[in-house]
């Protein structure tokens, strides 16, 4: 979470800010198919405002779904859709910026360290996949975890620095972090493509957050999509034929709140062909933050939302 995306606006133009204090929110973990526009509700669970689930990952098994819940981690299995808790040591403030190496055996994971202070103090560690003691890779903050290299040696993440919201990147050993892009504006959702040779990000920089792609070394950053959505979070598939993201149908003037009407797209990388993936849903922010592909391409998972 990122940069005052807390507050959140409304449902039907109404304003949902007593949620935080009195109502509750229904998150359905959703899987859908790419072909045919199935969807399939995993799990619907019902939680107070702020505990709610977020930000699935699909396992590199493709057995089960990695979220995040009032600073949590679980486990849920497709064969028995309860949820588990995944042991992540003292980091119990985790955000929905988490996700796993290419080869399954590492989770990356975006902790809000209160041991250097409140407010914007996440932090990125890593830690075996199976659950364990995290390990600091950013000695800065804010950092917030979106992608990692094929080889498993580079991690490229959102860091505020100095009033400025960029790309950068780090060894997963963390050290020397490298800045990438160097904007107006926030430049968020980093994520390489399946060969290492790309990173696609979403940026501010035009006025509205649009999709675009650079090399692996920041150079050649290009613009993919120029609509009238705000486009985050661009997902490659594992095949490297798709790029699947969430748009929300109006200007949220750079950022990505809770409680707003939202779509999944979905780009052909080859032709920029774009197409709907869902109808419009009621999501936003802990509805597609981080990777989410299943392991043969063919499926997407993501959460709705419904406020009672």
């Amino acid at each position: 979470m990122k940069n005052g995306i807390l507050a959140i606006t409304g449902l039907l133009g109404s304003t949902l800010a007593t949620a935080q204090v009195s109502q509750h929110v229904t998150a359905q973990v959703e899987v859908v198919d790419i072909l045919t526009g199935q969807r399939t509700v995993v799990l619907a669970d019902v939680a107070p405002y702020g505990e709610h689930l977020e930000a699935p990952n699909w396992s590199r098994s493709g057995r089960s779904l990695l979220v995040n819940k009032a600073g949590k981690l679980y486990k849920l299995p497709f064969d028995k859709p309860k949820l588990r808790r995944l042991n992540t040591g003292f980091a119990n403030a985790c955000n929905n910026d988490h996700g796993y190496s290419f080869d399954g055996n590492t989770l990356i994971i975006s902790h809000n360290d209160e041991r250097v202070g409140t407010g914007a103090n996440s932090r990125i560690f890593k830690l075996p996949a199976t659950g364990g003691k995290p390990i600091l890779v950013t000695e800065n903050w804010p950092s917030y975890w979106h992608g990692i290299s094929p080889d498993g040696q580079t991690l490229v993440y959102c860091a505020g620095r100095n009033d400025q919201w960029d790309v950068y990147a780090i060894s997963i050993q963390g050290g020397f972090e490298k800045r990438l892009t160097d904007s107006p504006g926030l430049d968020d959702g980093p994520e390489y493509s399946p060969d290492g040779r790309h990173i696609y990000f979403n940026s501010h920089r035009t006025g509205r957050m649009q999709i675009w792609r650079m090399n692996a070394d920041g150079s050649a950053q290009t613009q993919l999509t120029s609509d009238s959505y705000d486009n985050w979070f661009a997902h490659p598939s594992p095949d490297g034929k798709w790029l699947a993201y969430i748009s929300y149908l109006d200007d949220q003037k750079g950022q990505h709140p809770f409680g707003k009407d939202v779509k999944l797209r979905l780009m052909n990388i080859e032709t920029g062909e774009v197409k709907d993936l869902t109808e419009v849903f009621f999501g936003g922010q802990g509805s597609f933050n981080v990777p989410s592909w299943s392991p043969d391409s063919k499926q997407v998972a993501f959460v709705s939302y419904k406020i009672q």
